[in-house]
């Protein structure tokens, strides 16, 4: 952990011999939704951990700073994330200053508290500390359709939830269950990581209801109020330079196409619209 001291030390005597005495404090941008989709607009343990790994090996940046811009999906790859980011500032020796752009909500919040400090724009949406699951029921579609569905299985249960089948009150208690397990998880991640700056005493904190950053403050999901470049500057001075750290494309890399995902062929047209889909309804959920 660093103290406000350490954070001032500039650069080594040569480095300041030489007129650099600049500090550099390297980059992340975690932006999209969180699923294991290799898109370049997916935030993941395998998207995420090459740029990651780049920050931090950075020697002489005293802090490494990630912006969070993210609605949530997995919550494993929301916590694989997360624990990375712990991993490498353990290893590594650094200071975390997580900054939240429009959104850092459910998984997007879980991998903010990854920092060891939070800093949004009054207007951010922050929190959803909650799990959700949703999907759609056919039955009546297929019976107006005169589709007859046959599934065989082996094994009570693995037809659970089946959306063309009608809804079994088990089923939807076993979910439960599920999510719970995983709430909990959230939850306990959330309190070891922010410890006494959470006021456990407000209504709703743990409820999945989302605030803006000015609100969110006197919850304690975050420290301080601003922007990444007002916030730096002060700490470290006004010569301060941000190293964006980014995907690194090969000159042969394959073209992207819309609707195709990735690289051509890679995806059909219907995995990519349902992909773009589901994204959306991440982002919609808050206004996004």
């Amino acid at each position: 952990m660093h103290d406000d001291l350490t954070d001032k030390i500039k650069a080594p005597w040569h480095a300041r011999l030489l007129g650099r005495d600049n500090v550099q404090i390297p980059v992340v941008r975690l932006s999209g939704t969180i699923e294991a989709s290799q898109k370049p607009d997916r935030i993941n343990i395998a998207n995420a951990a090459p740029l990651l790994k780049r920050a931090f090996k950075n020697k002489q940046a005293p802090a490494v700073a990630i912006i969070i811009n993210s609605p949530g999906g997995s919550p494993v790859q929301s916590r694989l994330v997360a624990k990375y980011i712990r991993d490498l500032a353990k290893e590594k020796n650094k200071k975390v200053l997580v900054f939240i752009e429009d959104v850092a909500a459910s998984g997007g919040y879980f991998i903010a508290t990854a920092g060891d400090e939070i800093i949004a724009d009054p207007s951010s949406i922050v929190g959803s500390i909650g799990v959700i699951s949703a999907t759609f029921g056919f039955v009546d579609a297929i019976e107006k359709l005169g589709v007859s569905r046959r599934v065989y299985t082996a094994g009570e249960n693995k037809s659970t939830l089946d959306p063309f089948l009608p809804e079994d009150p088990k089923d939807v208690e076993r979910l439960k269950r599920l999510q719970l397990d995983v709430h909990e998880v959230f939850k306990d991640f959330v309190k070891e990581r922010r410890g006494d700056k959470l006021d456990l005493d407000k209504e709703g904190l743990f409820s999945g209801e989302f605030w803006t950053g000015k609100s969110a403050i006197e919850f304690g999901l975050v420290d301080a109020l601003g922007d990444i470049y007002e916030t730096l500057q002060k700490r470290y001075g006004k010569k301060v330079k941000l190293v964006k750290i980014e995907e690194r494309r090969s000159l042969f890399s394959m073209p992207r196409v819309p609707f195709l995902g990735g690289q051509i062929g890679q995806q059909s047209l219907s995995d990519d619209v349902l992909s773009t889909l589901k994204a959306q309804a991440h982002w919609s959920r808050f206004g996004l």
